[in-house]
């Protein structure tokens, strides 16, 4: 999304980490300009600023649900901030209470959808391939000392052939879309709208979701959270899926109905699930998705990649840039 900014009034106030800043450096300074300014330090608890850079090192370990008191220090300037106008965040996602507020008061949220696309792609396919190739079950028996052939407990399926049904068609989707196919498999679209998603590719809106899930072999989830993708994958949505169809999820836990999927992949109605995100993250300890051998649970990591910062960076200098001069900024949320 893409709107008209106003130029700032008067010495413009950024807030950013002394990691970011640090990081930024000379492009900062140069992106600037004449531009009069005052670069803030979260160290230095100010009261008031029109700009703030959220970067990956702001939010560190924290989750949506457990916020380290770091991150919460800087959520409580961002929100504090009579004057603020604009926050430029690392993720791809606004859905984080602290920014859903922000939101509700005027401010202007950009994302960084598009930055990290690709590698949560590359994240999703290899949990798809891994347990296309049951390589839990190799790794497994691996650690164990045993010698077990896949020809022992049935030979896994070609994908060429299968259904993949991805649900969202955002750059993640796309990327993902794109893979599929070149594996051979054929690819279902299910997104905002039932506009199809390309040239021979059967595509539905969120609300038709059910007419395809029973031809899903793989479920991949790449969504953003809204209201119409909130619960999404239901308890009766999961028993559309045929017999030994895989979940992958690199979108957001509360898509999905969390405890019937736990329940299908117990009882082995399903072949097993890649998922990144869950309801609530961290996962608990007790979840029963850790010792599960049909599962692979990674800590919403998907999107991590040495080269997204840089990526981050540059599209809040772009996005700076633009707002000095007035234009369009890239990413707005909402």
């Amino acid at each position: 999304m893409s709107i008209q900014s106003s130029p700032p009034v008067g010495p413009l106030r950024i807030l950013l980490s002394d990691a970011a800043r640090a990081a930024l450096g000379s492009r900062l300074t140069e992106r600037l300009g004449t531009a009069a300014h005052v670069l803030l330090s979260p160290a230095q608890a100010p009261a008031d600023f029109d700009i703030a850079f959220v970067s990956r090192d702001v939010t560190g370990l924290s989750t949506k649900h457990a916020v380290l008191p770091a991150t919460q220090h800087y959520y409580d300037l961002l929100t504090n901030a009579p004057s603020l106008a604009w926050v430029q965040l690392h993720s791809a996602g606004a859905d984080r209470s602290v920014y859903v507020n922000l939101l509700a008061r005027g401010v202007a949220l950009s994302s960084s959808a598009g930055t990290n696309a690709a590698v949560v792609a590359q994240s999703a396919l290899a949990g798809m391939l891994a347990l296309a190739r049951r390589l839990p079950q190799l790794m497994a028996a691996q650690r164990a000392h045993v010698w077990a052939p896949l020809i022992k407990t049935g030979l896994p399926r070609d994908l060429g052939g299968q259904t993949a049904v991805i649900v969202g068609w955002g750059g993640i989707g796309q990327q993902l879309g794109a893979m599929l196919r070149l594996l051979g498999l054929r690819v279902v679209v299910v997104r905002n709208s039932a506009m199809p998603a390309d040239e021979g590719i059967e595509t539905v809106a969120y609300e038709t979701i059910r007419s395809v899930l029973p031809q899903a072999d793989w479920l991949l989830l790449a969504c953003p959270l809204t209201d119409r993708t909130h619960g999404l994958i239901s308890a009766s949505a999961l028993a559309l899926l045929p017999a030994g169809a895989h979940v992958v999820n690199v979108a957001r836990g509360e898509v999905v109905d969390e405890a019937a999927l736990i329940e299908a992949l117990q009882n082995d109605r399903l072949g097993g699930a890649y998922l990144d995100v869950f309801a609530h993250e961290p996962l608990p300890v007790q979840s029963p998705l850790w010792d599960m051998t049909n599962v692979i649970a990674s800590p919403h990591s998907a999107g991590f990649s040495d080269g997204n910062a840089a990526r981050v960076e540059e599209l809040f200098l772009d996005n700076l840039g633009r707002r000095l001069q007035g234009l369009p900024m890239r990413n707005l949320v909402g």
